[in-house]
């Protein structure tokens, strides 16, 4: 981070180099922008470069009137690194003191050797640090793979999110140029629903937000940067541009789905997978690890406006159909369980007079007679006292019955007169009834309409 932030200082900086050696157990990091200055500080008495990397409470991010894009704020991620080390050295010059200090600690920052401070060339500009970490203290004999796989990792981590800098691992030039290349990376080889490979839509908003978008199947992903700070929980920049995303995706989604489910923000969000690098105004975290930023997006010191253009890119990347399918499965599922099934008891269902044998073995001998009203219904039911009541139930309708052929899920779903229907007969959603046997699934085996001969009745 403190490589990363020293672009934002010095605009000429165009190199940070890492350097892992497991055998030896030694890491160093160098950058080329604007070195320490080598003077002694007229307060403490000592070089500044002593006071930053061996002394606590010692930093130059204090002060939160004065607005910063850096990632460091306190000075305490380089002191805990030299605390953490069994050996912990600085090097530096700078152009403008024409200095070069180097200095040692060992010992967890108990013992520092003595600085030495030489004349440096004119055009020396530089900041090296290179430490051995205490194994000890993280309970490891040698720096284990996956430590050496996690510090590669935020190798790539600053060449994505720190422009105009190449970034070198162990002395090979890493290949990402720009934040895209390294989306790349995640997606490379990943395909939608369909079998084509996933679209990126990205957009590098202004100077200091870059965002792309693409389709997630496990819900909702992120990768954010903010400051090159690495945010793996995400926080109020990542939550700022998915709010805005998704306002604009269900504005085209209340178009497509006209009388189909009801799809809210979260529902959205779940099928997004985003990537954000930004740059914000002395940002606050909830722990020294920065893994989720917390400052309110009024304080940023910037927005992140989207363009018409990524707007319409975004509702055609796939997301609105993907949303879309999801939806429709839902109320799929949905009608699912409203479907009916084969059973002798059916309560809660007013004004039904149902067939003894209804739901039973001699089910597929019954008949349900629909009736137009109740004045229908008393009518069919003087009838049961002739041909009795174990084959034949009565159901009064209320009017014209909804015609499902062209209704939606939603409307099938809210319709109470059809879900009774469903339920009386066991009819079970997506089921075709072609066969005998199909029919003796039903609690009914027929249904006769019994209305008047008016244009009601042919409804």
């Amino acid at each position: 981070v403190n490589a990363a932030d020293n672009k934002q200082r010095d605009a000429k900086m165009d190199v940070i180099r890492i350097d892992i050696n497991q055998e030896q157990n030694t890491i160093s990091v160098y950058n080329n922008g604007c070195g320490i200055p080598v003077v002694m500080h007229k307060d403490e008495k000592m070089f500044v470069p002593t006071m930053i990397f061996g002394h606590l409470l010692t930093s130059s991010n204090y002060n939160d009137e004065e607005e910063k894009v850096t990632g460091g704020r306190n000075g305490y991620g380089a002191k805990l690194c030299n605390i953490f080390s069994t050996k912990f050295t600085v090097q530096t010059a700078s152009k403008q003191y024409k200095k070069h200090f180097k200095q040692t600690w060992g010992a967890n920052m108990t013992k520092a050797s003595e600085p030495k401070v030489k004349e440096s060339g004119k055009d020396d500009d530089f900041t090296k640090v290179t430490f051995s970490p205490d194994l000890a203290k993280f309970k490891m004999e040698k720096l284990e793979d996956d430590i050496v796989a996690l510090m590669s990792r935020r190798a790539y981590d600053v060449a994505a999110s720190t422009q105009g800098v190449k970034v070198y691992l162990n002395g090979e030039r890493l290949k990402i140029n720009k934040f895209k290349d390294y989306i790349d990376l995640y997606i490379k080889g990943k395909e939608d629903e369909n079998g084509q490979p996933l679209k990126v839509v990205y957009e590098k908003v202004n100077d200091r937000w870059e965002v792309a978008l693409t389709l997630s199947d496990r819900g909702f992903q992120q990768v954010s940067f903010v400051n090159s700070i690495s945010t793996s929980k995400g926080g109020k920049h990542v939550d700022s541009v998915t709010d805005s995303v998704v306002k604009n995706v269900l504005e085209v989604l209340k178009k497509k789905n006209k009388g189909g489910v009801n799809i809210k923000p979260f529902q959205v969000k779940n099928h997004m997978w985003l990537f954000v690098n930004c740059l914000i105004v002395n940002p606050t975290f909830d722990s020294q690890t920065k893994e989720n930023m917390t400052l309110q997006a009024k304080s940023f010191g910037s927005k992140c406006t989207f363009s018409e253009k990524f707007i319409n890119a975004v509702s055609k990347s796939g997301l609105v159909e993907s949303v879309l399918t999801w939806a429709k499965f839902k109320a799929q599922t949905e009608l699912v369980k409203a479907s009916g099934k084969k059973q002798s008891k059916l309560k809660g269902i007013p004004k039904l007079e149902d067939a003894n044998d209804a739901g039973t073995k001699n089910a597929h001998l019954c008949t349900l007679i629909l009736t137009e009203g109740d004045s229908a219904k008393t009518l069919a039911v003087s009838g049961l006292s002739v041909v009795g009541r174990d084959h034949y139930g009565v159901f009064p309708l209320k009017g014209k019955p909804l015609n499902v052929r062209d209704a939606s899920h939603k409307q099938v779903l809210e319709n109470v007169e059809i879900n009774n229907l469903i339920k009386i007969v066991g009819l079970q959603y997506k089921k075709k009834y072609n066969s005998v046997d199909d029919l003796k699934s039903l609690r009914y085996g027929k249904v006769m309409i019994m209305a008047d001969q008016d244009q009601d009745g042919s409804h």
